[in-house]
């Protein structure tokens, strides 16, 4: 069973899953760095100095307090409903989405396309009939090929 673990855990693929999700989680806090730190602060600015993870509704209200942001609101034990999180997440998405599509369009383009295979027919100039490459006389017109 321990060979069998060893093997499993050894191979390339395995090994390549772990990279990537590494990698992945790295790049996603950059994301997120990027939305919330660099993209929602101009937008919120001008929208009239709006802080998009501080809007949310208040569903309930126990402690009667004034609350302004998300923070304040979980420490008085309010329910609240946090919208402008989501906005922040869709945003999220969308960055990350755009990014890795254009990430597969470059890999796509520096993938090799295989070449094509070579004809295996010419045409022959008589009668315009398809025959095979090595032929020297069309087998339809029997016409000599040079």
């Amino acid at each position: 069973m321990w060979k069998e673990f060893k093997a499993f855990i050894l191979r390339g693929n395995v090994l390549d899953m772990a990279i990537g999700i590494i990698i992945g989680a790295a790049f996603g806090r950059i994301v997120s760095s990027l939305v919330n730190d660099v993209i929602m602060p101009p937008i919120g600015l001008l929208l009239g100095n709006v802080d998009f993870a501080n809007l949310f509704i208040i569903l309930s209200n126990p402690s009667g307090q004034a609350l302004a942001t998300v923070q304040a609101a979980k420490d008085a034990g309010a329910v609240t409903l946090n919208y402008g999180l989501l906005i922040n997440a869709v945003v999220d998405f969308l960055i990350v989405a755009v990014v890795m599509f254009l990430i597969i369009q470059a890999f796509n383009r520096l993938r090799r396309q295989p070449a094509p295979p070579p004809p295996d027919t010419k045409e022959c100039p008589y009668c315009c009939s398809a025959i095979p490459i090595k032929a020297t006389r069309c087998p339809n017109c029997t016409s000599q090929l040079g």
